[in-house]
């Protein structure tokens, strides 16, 4: 099975690896001209693999590659351009794509943040067979995971996500093999769409309950970091935990500093965050980026 794989980043370059250990005839890799394609096409260059590195995947010179490598199937590892529908059409058997989250839930860029940030204790990965919409095509399989209280959008791709997803498409590869490959349509009444989780959506509203600002927080952890407003400054925060209000304070207001942490109240809780970033500085443990900032016991975030 002649097969092209599109991807970058890490987890494109440990696809690209894990196929290439198994002996997959891998007919052409394609990355970005970036720093985002760097790992991957070295791991074509060391395989002796047919590398290609286009601006954009619509280009036409991709298309001609499509055309001269003849593939029976496309795997997109971690795509972030679009792919045009006559790209789709080439392959005989299809092409099939990882999305990290429990299709057809939370379709669209940021699956992992929005499952956090809305409180699901359930998520996943989707290997779905691409169609010209976005996230809409046939599951090909599924791997469910728990969220726990404690995790963050990076907790959950870097130590299940990521690892599941290379398992996931190695099993995809053999049941497409095999002729064993399901294509079970999305039920769209149970579509969720959200957009990317960026810094339009990851402003601090203390005036919500104290786990939706929890959420917030660590669903924009490690990207793009949930954020309020300090002396005219957007301030970011990672590292956080959810603990019980001893008694109640304004929202939004620092009630202690220690060791590694800033305390602040929220509307039913406080919120204890062990790292922080001013809008141009570095990340900093929390207590170090009070001594900076100059962080009182009594200033309120927002305000």
């Amino acid at each position: 099975m002649r097969i092209i794989l599109v991807g970058q980043g890490p987890f494109g370059e440990k696809v690209l690896d894990a196929l290439i250990t198994r002996g997959e005839d891998i007919v052409g890799v394609f990355c970005p001209k970036d720093k985002r394609g760097e790992a991957m096409a070295a791991t074509a260059v060391a395989s002796s693999l047919a590398l290609f590195r286009p601006d954009k995947m619509k280009d036409a010179e991709v298309q001609e590659a499509y055309l001269e490598l003849r593939p029976d199937l496309v795997i997109l590892a971690f795509v972030t351009d679009i792919i045009p529908e006559a790209l789709l059409d080439i392959p005989p058997i299809g092409t099939i794509c990882y999305h990290p989250s429990l299709l057809p839930r939370h379709r669209g860029a940021s699956g992992i943040n929005w499952a956090v940030i809305q409180g699901d204790t359930r998520t996943g990965l989707t290997i779905l067979w691409v169609d010209k919409g976005i996230d809409t095509g046939p599951i090909l399989l599924q791997k469910e995971i728990e969220i726990t209280p404690a995790d963050t959008t990076g907790s959950l791709y870097f130590n299940s996500l990521f690892p599941l997803g290379i398992e996931a498409f190695v099993e995809a590869v053999d049941l497409i093999k095999s002729g064993e490959a399901p294509k079970i349509s999305q039920d769209d009444a149970l579509a969720t769409y959200e957009p990317p989780c960026d810094d339009r959506v990851a402003a601090v509203d203390w005036s919500k309950p104290a786990s939706d600002v929890y959420n917030l927080v660590r669903g924009c952890d490690p990207q793009p970091g949930a954020y309020s407003t300090l002396k005219g400054e957007k301030i970011k925060f990672y590292k956080a935990s959810l603990i019980e209000a001893t008694e109640e304070t304004s929202p939004g207001q620092v009630i202690s500093i220690g060791a590694g942490e800033v305390v602040v109240a929220l509307k039913g809780g406080t919120l204890k965050i062990g790292k922080m970033k001013a809008e141009k500085g570095a990340k900093l443990a929390a207590d170090e980026f009070a001594e900076e900032m100059d962080l009182k016991v009594g200033m309120r975030f927002g305000s």
